[in-house]
């Protein structure tokens, strides 16, 4: 009989412009090590057969040792370098996958939970296509060219989508093929739901984690250094 497999796709392609920084933001450090450290550490204890790690090509040899080797983790099968655009990693990352089912991640969401991740797999099989979200704790404004408000959407429809985004891995090369390379379509997208729904494929949205924020401005690091001395993290 099968045995239904899972791969994590982690993608830490990112840079440190929002930051003002020269460091990419996945390498930034928290207590000592990381932020892709506990990226790789939550998906090393949940229950992914498999992570494939996407970076910059010129980073391939110093993740290997500095932070996959020296800290043992053993599900990383592949580290890969990444395409010209996120929606690109992605494809080649989920391409170089063995897994039935693909668990897509940003590295710099540092403090996903390895329950966050087993859930997400467990709704992979269910839905074959859903993604992490938190319903909006804020009043969303829509814009008109000028600035002003347009419209106010109703609260209550409105989800902060995260990741892991999880589907059915040949449902989702399916859509990636429909999609074709039309920039004027692809560069709209910024999540692997969007591609599921272009598609036409429903995508379910799973209860994330308040705490599973990305890193994408310096106040974010104090934010995830309070999540990381939390007791989740000891």
């Amino acid at each position: 009989m099968h045995k239904i497999k899972f791969s994590g796709i982690v993608l830490a392609a990112g840079s440190g412009k929002r930051m003002n920084s020269d460091l990419p933001k996945q390498y930034m450090e928290i207590d000592k090590k990381p932020l892709i450290y506990y990226t790789l550490k939550a998906f090393e204890e949940s229950l992914v057969d498999e992570i494939i790690l996407v970076v910059p090509e010129g980073d391939i040899s110093y993740v290997k040792s500095d932070i996959v080797e020296k800290n043992s983790f053993k599900k990383v099968s592949q580290i890969i370098s990444g395409g010209s655009e996120r929606i690109w990693s992605v494809k080649k990352g989920v391409e170089a996958s063995s897994g039935d089912y693909v668990l897509i991640h940003d590295g710099a969401r540092a403090f996903v939970s390895s329950k966050l991740i087993d859930e997400m797999a467990g709704a992979a099989e269910i839905y074959q296509a859903a993604v992490a979200a938190v319903p909006s704790k804020d009043t969303i404004k829509v814009s008109d060219e000028t600035d002003y408000i347009k419209s106010t959407p109703d609260r209550n429809t409105l989800w902060m989508v995260q990741t892991p985004q999880a589907f059915l891995k040949e449902k989702l090369l399916k859509a990636y093929d429909l999609l074709g390379d039309n920039k004027a379509v692809t560069n709209k997208i910024t999540d692997d739901a969007s591609i599921m729904e272009k598609a036409g494929t429903p995508v379910k949205l799973i209860m994330g984690e308040y705490t599973n924020i990305k890193v994408t401005t310096s106040e974010d690091l104090i934010i995830g250094r309070a999540i990381i001395e939390s007791d989740r993290f000891h």
